[in-house]
């Protein structure tokens, strides 16, 4: 099975602007998503996906490049558009702001898609921050591993301990957060992008949550990572403690 992995890179961001092309100890930070994708074993191509020169002139320097349409609401549009190119059975859709991926995790969404049309990643919620966090997306599952329901809140709800501490209700259920990566069948990626955003979509601001509402089944691969991304600049210095 041929699976390639896209990166989506858009230059403009609302809290941090060219955040792809700020340096993290020497080098941009895509190229460290670039070799954290090369590393994949069951990627036969790395490709960024991009509508800006800036980027692109960078990027060429390690990694192919792929232009794109300027209009794109979201990476997985413009993903389909770079998937239409390509002579490939399924791709895997990587955040490009996130240095420390591991590659064993891109390899686990991508050997998922032999038996399945959408997959995805989640791991164990582990602190309170987390547990609480909207933005960090809980995710519950059926016991084949499909996606039942993602949600900004947490879910589920453990009623018999609604009264007790968020430490309490952590320990009694392993509850799962969402981690930002997405494998596609081809066919599977160019039917989602057709679909206009759905009502839960629209309510929780989840892409994923089209797919459901349309009946593309998500599996759902459990993986040991934390997910750490660069959202703002002080979030640069902390990857950089951290690769060191």
């Amino acid at each position: 099975m041929n699976i390639i992995g896209i990166i989506p890179a858009r230059y403009d961001s609302t809290r941090f602007p060219g955040k792809l092309l700020h340096p993290i100890a020497g080098k941009p930070l895509i190229e460290y998503v670039v070799e954290r994708c090369q590393r994949a074993s069951r990627l036969s191509e790395v490709i960024v996906a991009t509508d800006d020169e800036r980027i692109a002139e960078v990027v060429r320097k390690f990694c192919k490049v792929e232009f794109t349409r300027e209009d794109h609401p979201s990476g997985t549009d413009r993903i389909a558009e770079v998937a239409t190119r390509m002579n490939c059975d399924a791709v895997v859709n990587v955040q490009g702001d996130e240095p420390l991926i591991d590659p064993e995790v891109i390899d686990a969404v991508a050997e998922a898609l032999k038996h399945s049309e959408m997959t995805t990643a989640a791991s164990l919620v582990n602190n309170i921050s987390d547990y609480s966090d909207p933005n960090i997306v809980k995710v519950v599952v059926s016991a084949e591993g499909r996606a039942l329901y993602f949600s900004r809140r947490t879910i589920p709800f453990v009623r018999h301990l609604a009264g007790e501490s968020l430490d309490k209700q952590l320990e009694a259920f392993p509850f799962l957060k969402h981690l930002g990566i997405y494998g596609y069948q081809c066919q599977t990626l160019q039917r989602l992008v057709e679909y206009v955003p759905s009502p839960l979509e629209q309510a929780e601001k989840l892409e994923q949550l089209r797919a459901l509402e349309n009946g593309i089944e998500i599996t759902v691969c459990q993986v040991e990572y934390e997910a750490i991304g660069v959202d703002v600049p002080e979030d640069v210095q902390r990857v950089e403690a951290l690769l060191k």
